[in-house]
């Protein structure tokens, strides 16, 4: 029996607002990323989400954790 995965979920916390590029203050997706959400597949929705982060560390919004060597 195979099961379907489940829809990687929205990074939309309902603060709508987009900047002078474009980008949602909130969730910091794109206009055209978010207009294209509901049809993208899984693999797209979580290149968004890396994008998201990104932008989000590039904007001093989240702090990156180094990685832990192997």
């Amino acid at each position: 029996m195979s099961t379907a995965e489940r829809p990687v979920a929205s990074p939309c916390v309902s603060i709508c607002a987009l900047d002078e590029q474009d980008i949602c203050t909130g969730c910091q997706r794109t206009a055209a990323e978010i207009t294209r959400w509901g049809r993208m597949d899984n693999t797209e929705r979580r290149q968004v989400l890396r994008l998201c982060h990104e932008r989000a560390v590039a904007a001093g919004l989240v702090f990156a954790q180094p990685r832990a060597a192997n």
